[in-house]
């Protein structure tokens, strides 16, 4: 997947400034696509050359100028196209996996505590995403949102983060739970 249709999808919200566009992936996006600011105004001027969004100037009094981008028939088409061709696989490539792999041979405390810090991170992005959650429903129960609302999907994704970081978290929890074990077995010998 290229950011091209992370961006796509994120505009389908409505006009956003470049600003927005990274609070928007800093909330929502997130949970699934990671990009920094300076990779998404790069990517919007390629979208705005290849005619996938318009891009508008506000003219501000007090501050710089700002650029509006909203999808254009060319993006929204683009979009059903790449939402009708199968995903590829996904392919995890996480530096903390290898630590693990790593940890008889290489400094047990060590990732003990790297263990801990992404469980911490975990949490983090947990309390976020469920705050946001209770935004999105709005005093709804789930069932009558997804019946009622007009768009789903980042309503779907948002629960695949959740579902992500609790995943996170119960694997974090036996990870220390077996690494404990092993310690524990080790210096009774």
């Amino acid at each position: 997947m290229s950011l091209k249709h992370a961006v796509l999808a994120a505009l389908l919200e409505g006009e956003a400034s470049g600003y927005d566009l990274a609070k928007i992936f800093d909330v929502s996006v997130a949970n699934f696509w990671a990009a920094t600011p300076q990779q998404l105004y790069r990517e919007l001027d390629r979208l705005s050359e290849a005619g996938l969004i318009a891009a508008r100037v506000v003219q501000q009094r007090r501050r710089p100028n700002k650029r509006m981008f909203s999808l254009t028939d060319a993006g929204r088409q683009d979009l059903v196209a790449y939402t009708a061709q199968p995903p590829r696989p996904t392919a995890i490539r996480d530096e903390l996996m290898v630590q693990v792999q790593a940890c008889d041979a290489g400094d047990t405390d060590a990732v003990r505590g790297f263990v801990r810090e992404r469980m911490e991170w975990s949490r983090g992005k947990l309390a976020r995403y469920r705050r946001l959650r209770e935004w999105m429903l709005d005093g709804r129960d789930e069932e009558t949102y997804l019946r009622e609302a007009e768009r789903i999907g980042p309503y779907l994704t948002l629960m695949r983060g959740l579902s992500l970081e609790e995943e996170n978290l119960r694997w974090g929890e036996r990870v220390l739970a077996v690494l404990e074990q092993r310690r524990a077995v080790r210096q009774q010998a």
